[in-house]
């Protein structure tokens, strides 16, 4: 898949999407009517670009997932880190931390993510 960026009026549309899929466009569009304050052609050409992307499918009227929002942040992530600190984790969190020290329960919670992922066979 190629890559995906979604402008500010993209993510709060695809957070509609996530949010209530899968779902009719009939009602796609009274949802961005009612939450966007968008016409049914916004809607609708703003949903056929996010198809292109393959965020989202649409069949037979009905509008379906194809990338979780999880698996979107995760991606976009992930690219974050290797376009910006060469791929390293240690090294973004150690520019992470500079500014914005971890709490004792974050510290707790990435000790049990970093053994849990050990266990799980992860390199």
């Amino acid at each position: 898949m190629r890559e995906v960026k979604l402008g500010v009026v993209e993510g709060r549309f695809a957070d509609i999407v996530w949010t209530n899929a899968p779902l009719t466009t009939r009602e796609l569009v009274a949802l961005c009517e009612q939450e966007l304050c968008w016409k049914r052609t916004t809607t609708y050409t703003v949903l056929k670009k996010l198809c292109e992307r393959g965020l989202f499918a649409t069949e037979n009227g009905t509008v379906t997932v194809c990338l979780s929002k999880e698996e979107f942040y995760a991606r976009q992530s992930e690219r974050f880190v290797e376009e910006t600190f060469a791929g390293s984790l240690p090294a973004f969190i150690a520019a992470f931390t500079a500014r914005k020290p971890l709490t004792a329960a974050e510290r707790e919670e990435i000790i049990r993510m970093i053994d849990r992922f050990g266990k799980e066979g992860g390199s």
